[in-house]
């Protein structure tokens, strides 16, 4: 039987990859990743070789027809992403989708647990987690508003991801719907500048404005529980 690791892979401190996902990245017989050129660092950084196909949002039919000719072949692959857990918010989700459609049960899905950034980001900001929600990027123009009302009205505690070049714009669009609710802004998390920002949209804001906007960032909007006063 074929199987098929969804592996996460460490968002920047190469330490957090753990001892279980190197040693399934040297027992399989190929990696499907994001981009082959950042997984090749991390391959050379374990001392390893195996054969990288890239699988992305752009990947055409013909590039999942190999993967499924692999699949029907009995390989073990592992499927990772540039950084954090593939499948989140990631194309690499689509790929599962359409691997359990067509094979079901006759291909083995295993998951190899580890970094993911929506997860970091609340385990450090001090609002409730018992439930939350997820809503990973922003529409970069057509839901924009739809978006944000969403964050606005929702009880519990909402993370999502930004680039650097919207952050700012983001957090201009958020205020409107947060009233007096903080918000946690973690910047490069695991990485040499990693920054958490805290306070009101107003205060982080600021920080922002006289930090650094590089890097990608992670941004945990309390509760309406959680208002400022």
């Amino acid at each position: 039987m074929s199987v098929l690791f969804c592996l996460a892979t460490p968002l920047g401190n190469l330490s957090d990859l753990s001892v279980r996902a190197t040693e399934t990245l040297r027992s399989v017989d190929a990696i499907l990743c994001e981009d082959t050129r950042v997984t090749a660092k991390l391959l050379a950084h374990l001392g390893i070789s195996k054969p990288l196909l890239s699988v992305h949002q752009h990947s055409d039919g013909k590039r999942l027809l190999q993967v499924w000719h692999l699949v029907e072949e009995g390989k073990r692959l592992a499927l990772v992403t540039d950084a954090g857990t593939p499948g989140i918010s990631d194309p690499g989700g689509y790929l599962i989708q359409e691997a359990v459609r067509r094979f079901g049960d006759a291909l083995k899905i295993v998951p190899i647990p580890g970094p993911c950034a929506a997860i970091a980001a609340l385990s450090v900001s001090g609002f409730p987690t018992d439930a939350f929600l997820f809503l990973g990027f922003p529409p970069h123009k057509k839901g924009r508003k739809k978006f944000f009302d969403r964050i606005g009205s929702t009880d519990e505690t909402v993370v999502f991801y930004e680039s650097p070049h919207r952050i700012l714009k983001t957090l201009e669009e958020l205020a409107p719907c947060m009233g007096n609710r903080p918000v946690l802004v973690a910047r490069e998390l695991t990485k040499i500048h990693e920054t958490l920002y805290r306070g009101s949209i107003a205060q982080v804001t600021d920080s922002l404005k006289n930090g650094s906007m590089k890097g990608e960032f992670v941004i945990v909007v309390a509760p309406k529980s959680f208002m400022i006063t």
